[in-house]
């Protein structure tokens, strides 16, 4: 049985979606491209969020840079590479999807590694937003290009996007 929260943000309010064991598995923001139905995120329980929230928390407020709140990430065996090697990108740095392919030993694989990111259902903390075009621009975002803008912006404290 899951369970979830909506709280705010700047980006506007993010479900949270933890199973039934507490472990968050999914967060999503409004209008998200891949959104599951509502109905599947459970019933609503604002009291197992409240390390995610702190830590969220302090990131919007440019204090905390690596998340720990633990993760379950439901996936294919190669959406989990991916997701897994997204979180190595560290705060205020992007890397391409070449880049990223690469990585994972599959540098063929760009738009591969693309469509698994799109698919990363705990956005924010698993930063797909740190994920660019082979040129540096901004490329689809599941959250839209607007907030990834913002998203970059805020970790590098400069509008480079």
């Amino acid at each position: 049985m899951r369970h979830h929260t909506v709280i705010d943000s700047p980006y506007g309010p993010l479900t949270l979606v933890a199973d039934d064991d507490g472990v968050l598995c999914g967060l999503y923001m409004t209008d998200q491209r891949h959104r599951p139905p509502q109905e599947t995120f459970g019933s609503r329980d604002d009291t197992l969020f409240t390390e995610t929230e702190e830590q969220l928390a302090a990131y919007f407020a440019a204090d905390l840079k690596e998340f720990t709140v633990p993760l379950r990430l439901h996936g294919t065996p190669f959406q989990q590479r991916v997701w897994a090697e997204l979180r190595r990108i560290p705060y205020g740095e992007t890397r391409t999807y070449g880049a990223l392919a690469a990585t994972l030993g599959t540098p063929g694989a760009a738009r591969a590694v693309g469509l698994a990111n799109g698919r990363n259902p705990i956005g924010i903390i698993v930063p797909c937003h740190r994920v660019v075009g082979a040129d540096g621009n901004l490329t689809g975002y599941g959250g839209g290009l607007p907030r990834k803008r913002r998203l970059l912006t805020h970790e590098t404290g400069a509008a480079l996007f």
